[in-house]
Formats: C-alpha cells, structure tokens, sequence
C-alpha cells in the first residue's frame, strides 16, 4: 500500500517533500500535484516503475510520455532546441504546456518517440511540483493521473485513492487538482503547432 502525504499547496513542508522525494528516489512511483492536473511519476532512469506508470494507465507504448524539469535549464540534455526555439519555450514557462521537440543524441531511448524522435518537455508552475523536483535531483518521467476507461483525470486523491493506491508508491495530496490538461505544442518544425488546446492560453 502507498505512502499518503498531505503536503500544502503553496507552503510545501520540507520534511514531507524530502520523504515523497526519498521514495521516487528509491524506484517509487508517486501521484503529484501538477499547475494543470494530478500526475503520475516516476525517475527516467528506473525502467520498472515506467513501466508500472505505463501499465496503471494502460498506455500503448508508443505513448509519449513527459519529462516533467525544474527550469529550463534542463532542455538542452534532452532536446535540440535554437535560439527562437528557446525564445518561445522561455516566453511560456514555467506553466501548464507540454512542448514537443527534437530528442537529442544523449536522451535515453524510452524517453524518444520511436519514429519521431520527438520528445515532451515542460516545466510546472507549481510550488509542490518544484519543490519535489528540487528534492529528487532530476526530472521525472509523468504523465496524467488519468485512470483506464475515464474521461476525465482524478482531480480529489483521497476520495479516490483506493483505486490507484496499491499501484504506487507514495500520493501527494496537496487539494483539489484540474480537469483540464497542459496544452500540447509542437515545435519541432519551426513552428508553433498546437496538438492539443488544454489549461493553457496561447
């Protein structure tokens, strides 16, 4: 059964931020608060819990998942990314978009889209989702805590939490979560293509 944390939204407490921290760490799978809705999550590096991650939302596998990053920063690990390209990712985040962008040479090849070479990239504006992050050391491989066979993503934890508890590790409960997703955009073309209109505005 999954560690349950009630963690503040804007004044996150550092000793419960360290031990969700400590669990993704260790190979967890944690539910987290995000600027947009409630997510799962887990280190890039730990291909057990992608998988759990993938197989709780019975994701296809070609299913591209999001590199959730503290700032910017980040990016150029992961993705190609230019100068006007950099301009426009700058000018919207931190905040509720996804950008999707050249995989460079270093990502890690269950990060890449298999045919595209395309990879998701964004950076929450959300005071537990950075303090999380800042915690863990890394980025976190996410996705939407989007349940099989729903429409809509869990937006209240603990109401639900006998669904998805006994497949994670830890659940941040940080109050009520969003309905809408981030807003998808592609920009590996050079320009600004939206595949997906979410939470965020353009």
């Amino acid at each position: 059964m999954s560690e349950y944390l009630q963690i503040h939204p804007t004044h996150p407490q550092g000793r419960r931020v360290e031990r969700a921290a400590a669990i993704v760490r260790d190979g967890g799978v944690i539910v987290y608060p995000t600027d947009s809705t409630y997510a799962l999550g887990c280190r890039l590096a730990d291909k057990s819990a992608v998988d759990r991650v993938r197989n709780l939302r019975r994701l296809p596998r070609d299913h591209l998942l999001a590199l959730v990053c503290r700032d910017l920063s980040e990016l150029a690990t992961y993705a190609r990314v230019d100068n006007t390209t950099y301009r426009i990712i700058k000018h919207y985040l931190p905040g509720p978009y996804t950008f999707v962008l050249r995989g460079s040479r270093e990502a890690p090849r269950r990060l890449v889209h298999r045919h595209r070479r395309t990879i998701g990239l964004r950076v929450p504006d959300h005071p537990v989702t950075q303090a999380l992050l800042t915690a863990i050391g890394e980025p976190l491989l996410s996705t939407t805590l989007l349940l099989p066979e729903e429409e809509l993503p869990v937006t209240d934890v603990a109401e639900r939490r006998a669904d998805f508890q006994h497949a994670v590790d830890v659940i941040v409960n940080s109050g009520a979560g969003g309905l809408r997703p981030t807003t998808v955009v592609d920009l590996t073309n050079g320009e600004m293509t939206v595949l997906r209109q979410g939470v965020g505005a353009l």
